[in-house]
């Protein structure tokens, strides 16, 4: 179980630190609105990934056990990939950026709606997360819950950590997200080895 909740953590911590959409937005709202505001946006994952997370399953369900190796191997490539991108981002993150202010009456509805019309959380849960969840759900209900948990759970707390940043601080938020981006760099190369090892080998 415990391997579940930690493949929860990581993953939930990479994707709140990945530059997106989401994270764009939440972070233009607390710095423009202020971050006690803005904080119900941190739970926009929750409300957008349901839809996205029952129709990935869905497909993935539908394919051979023998084919999950080979999502295992994509899964991996593609969080390497994402890795270099985190890494190149780290390199290139430029601390005097300021996102511009956006328009009135968004809410965490609008949040949500940005996560659900992003490429990037179905591709996340169609090669990378997805399999992890059926793979626990297969060997017992509680895993499969477990890294459910442990990715949301980590996933909104970091959210919330930058909309808290963000709204505080201009400056120093910059700096907490370009420590965040690195971290994640290098949470995802490593998870990127270990998804590549379970296609490979096991």
């Amino acid at each position: 179980m415990w391997l579940y909740i930690l493949q929860g953590i990581g993953y939930g911590f990479a994707a709140a630190a990945q530059p997106g959409p989401l994270q764009t937005y939440i972070i233009s709202q607390a710095i423009t609105k202020g971050w006690k505001k803005s904080l119900p946006a941190a739970f926009a994952p929750l409300v957008s990934d349901g839809p996205i997370i029952t129709l990935c399953l869905l497909v993935l369900r539908q394919l051979p056990d023998a084919f999950q190796k080979v999502l295992y191997i994509a899964g991996g490539a593609f969080v390497l990939y994402l890795a270099y991108g985190a890494y190149r981002s780290w390199q290139t993150f430029d601390t005097n950026l300021f996102i511009p202010e956006s328009g009135a009456g968004q809410s965490v509805l609008k949040a949500a709606l940005v996560n659900l019309l992003a490429p990037g959380a179905y591709i996340f849960w169609s090669l990378v997360t997805g399999p992890i969840l059926i793979a626990g759900w297969h060997e017992t209900l509680v895993f499969g819950i477990s890294f459910l948990l442990g990715f949301y759970i980590t996933f909104v707390l970091c959210l919330m950590l930058i909309i808290f940043v963000f709204g505080t601080m201009q400056t120093l938020g910059q700096k907490v997200r370009r420590m965040l981006v690195g971290m994640s760099a290098a949470a995802l190369f490593c998870f990127g080895l270990y998804q590549l090892w379970l296609g490979i080998f096991k």
